[in-house]
């Protein structure tokens, strides 16, 4: 069990590694609520896997820290898990499949890590992670499923209470669950009233369908501008599909069409740049996707890790 004095615990330990984001209101939004957006995007390495990554570095033994760690990642916790292992002093190597974007990949280089391709798709990157840790006995850092990564993810449900305690609703990006699962423990454990949504896009969404049928299940992973909430959940998952299914209060799923909108809406109306999955939050605003929208509302802004070019084509609307 997850408790609130782990994640007050956790938020101490990492706060000398990370940034206490800014909240601001989006006037365009906040027609007939109030609508704030948490903007984790100005994290250091871009987006909120930093925080997990490195509560999870901090949790290791001396001796688990000196054989190196190794993660699988579409880009973002590989971001986090090789700027927390250099900041560390902390060898890392993380594999990624054929699918991820090549800037990811290097993005990752360019923090000291190792990166290796391996396989079609995420879950076959993962197979061999696990398979690697286990031979060679070497930490796999997961980039959800995980106690110390949900506790440190809980970190951004903290900061969302304390910067704006009236808040009645909290939209959340949502793929493996480690994010959503932490910020909903953060919040519900103190305003148990404040409703939890979570959005995903309608390409490979693993874990709505997994809710849907009532265990984990697999989803193809299909190529979508919200490439950070792809792969699956895990048919072994053992902590986030639980905390979801007791503590998220709906799922809301986001078109191709209306990620694109929200990329370009944070960009004319926030001045923000924002990676698909971050954009889908604010679509749910905009749109009212959910009878369970209050009059104090945070979408969370996950991350602006976005390829230049990609982003070029979504604003002038020549994205397919």
């Amino acid at each position: 069990m997850i408790t609130l004095q782990q994640i007050q615990d956790a938020h101490k330990k990492i706060l000398p590694y990370v940034n206490y984001t800014p909240l601001v209101q989006s006037q365009y939004l906040s027609k007939n609520s109030k609508v704030k957006l948490k903007l984790e995007n100005f994290q250091i390495t871009g987006s909120f896997k930093l925080r997990g990554a490195v509560n999870k570095l901090l949790s290791l033994s001396e001796q688990e820290k000196d054989q190196g760690v190794i993660a699988v990642s579409t880009g973002n916790h590989g971001k986090g898990v090789a700027y927390a292992s250099k900041v560390l002093g902390i060898q890392s190597t993380i594999y990624m499949s054929s699918m991820v974007p090549n800037y990811r990949k290097e993005a990752i280089e360019n923090l000291g890590a190792k990166v290796e391709i391996i396989g079609k798709n995420s879950d076959e990157a993962d197979l061999f992670a696990k398979q690697t840790s286990k031979e060679k006995n070497i930490t796999l850092i997961h980039p959800f499923d995980d106690e110390d990564i949900i506790i440190g993810q809980g970190t951004v449900g903290l900061e969302m209470l304390e910067q704006f305690p009236e808040v009645d609703t909290v939209i959340i990006p949502t793929s493996g669950g480690g994010l959503i699962s932490g910020i909903a423990k953060a919040i519900k454990l103190q305003k148990p009233n404040t409703k939890v949504i979570a959005v995903s896009m309608e390409r490979g969404p693993s874990m709505y369908e997994s809710l849907k049928k009532g265990e984990p299940v697999d989803v193809d992973e299909i190529e979508t501008l919200a490439d950070c909430l792809g792969g699956s959940i895990g048919l072994d998952n053992k902590y986030t599909f639980d905390i979801v299914r007791e503590y998220v209060d709906d799922f809301v799923l986001v078109s191709e069409e209306k990620i694109a909108e929200g990329i370009r809406m944070n960009f004319m109306e926030h001045k923000i740049v924002s990676e698909g999955a971050a954009a889908t939050s604010v679509m749910v605003a905009k749109d009212n996707l959910t009878s369970h929208l209050g009059k104090n509302i945070i979408c969370l802004i996950c991350g602006g890790n976005i390829d230049s070019k990609l982003f070029n084509k979504v604003l002038s609307n020549a994205h397919p």
